[in-house]
């Protein structure tokens, strides 16, 4: 892939003013609190007792997420792992779910638990049974609820994150003082959010080539992957604002997500992505709040960035920070 965005110099420059919304956070409080209050119960965890592996346990789980709606993840334990353990709380990239629990053992390998969420209406697993709203929806998840940020799909989702952070805290194996948010593409992007979410619950954030991060610049520079549905729905619907549009996607920005995250920050970026042009990522990390971060930077990498080199360099950075497993 070529290079399409700013050359480095003027991303680690790149600092734009996004406008965020008034009631930002009394929107996120209020939906917080509404999932919150709709819980019918604690997480159900179902051991998987023909599981083909040795090394480790899996639990089919069932947690209480938007609505108090049930939301599925595979829970990984290292078998035979004492103590409480740290866990990385893992986010799936866009249109994919939880998939197999044979494809998340990376984690448990270096002996953490690993909660992998799935994602509402893009698994198999979870649906998302939300009507859509917008009169003139047009594509996939990003156009679900246009018409006003609190009918938007991604509401929804981020809401499952949170709780899923909720109720992995909650696991009798999980250090709750060690939750690690981690995730790549709209899995980095939901890391973000509930980093700024749940700051007090989440000790680290690992955000790898970050989608959901300065909507309109992805809208305007991306080839491939999910911001080109704004473009479309904004190309269909000519006599559509775009600003207006704009003014409910900032609901669920990881550029106003960013300043309110404290927790030590990995992040990562593709020079060459045509789904998260680097620029959008460099924004977001820019704005993180967080006094510790870093950012790996892969200069001639996709949208698959450092791919099975990024894992090593956050398990030595996770280890820096006194969250990796004793011993």
């Amino acid at each position: 892939m070529p290079l399409t965005d700013l050359p480095l110099d003027q991303l680690r420059a790149y600092r734009p003013e996004v406008a965020e919304p008034e009631d930002f956070d009394d929107f996120w409080a209020k939906t917080l609190a509404a999932a919150r209050a709709a819980e019918s119960g604690p997480a159900e965890y179902r051991r998987i007792a023909d599981a083909p592996l040795t090394g480790v346990e899996v639990y089919d789980v069932r947690f209480p997420g938007w609505a108090g709606q049930p939301v599925a993840a595979w829970l990984i334990l290292p078998r035979g792992a004492g103590g409480p353990l740290p866990a990385v709380v893992n986010y799936i990239g866009y249109s994919g779910g939880r998939g197999l629990y044979t494809e998340h053992l990376l984690w448990s390998a270096a002996g953490y638990a690993t909660l992998v969420v799935d994602s509402r209406g893009q698994g198999h697993d979870t649906p998302d049974p939300h009507p859509e709203t917008s009169p003139q929806y047009v594509g996939g998840f990003m156009t679900r609820g246009l018409d006003d940020p609190a009918n938007h799909y991604y509401r929804r989702l981020m809401t499952d994150c949170v709780r899923a952070v909720d109720a992995v805290r909650g696991h009798p194996a999980v250090d709750p003082d060690r939750v690690v948010a981690a995730g790549a593409s709209q899995g980095g992007g939901l890391a973000l959010a509930v980093a700024a979410l749940a700051p007090e619950k989440v000790a680290a954030a690992l955000v790898d080539v970050p989608f959901l991060c300065h909507f309109r610049r992805g809208a305007e520079l991306a080839t491939a992957g999910p911001y080109p549905e704004i473009a479309h729905y904004l190309g269909v619907h000519r006599r559509t604002d775009p600003d207006a549009v704009f003014a409910v996607l900032n609901y669920f920005d990881g550029l106003h997500f960013a300043r309110r995250a404290t927790a030590p920050a990995l992040f990562s970026v593709g020079l060459m992505d045509p789904v998260c042009p680097p620029s959008t990522v460099f924004a977001a990390y820019h704005r993180y709040a967080g006094t510790e971060k870093d950012i790996r930077v892969w200069h001639f990498a996709d949208h698959g960035g450092g791919r099975a080199s990024q894992p090593y360099e956050q398990l030595l950075w996770l280890r820096g920070r006194g969250l990796a497993v004793a011993g």
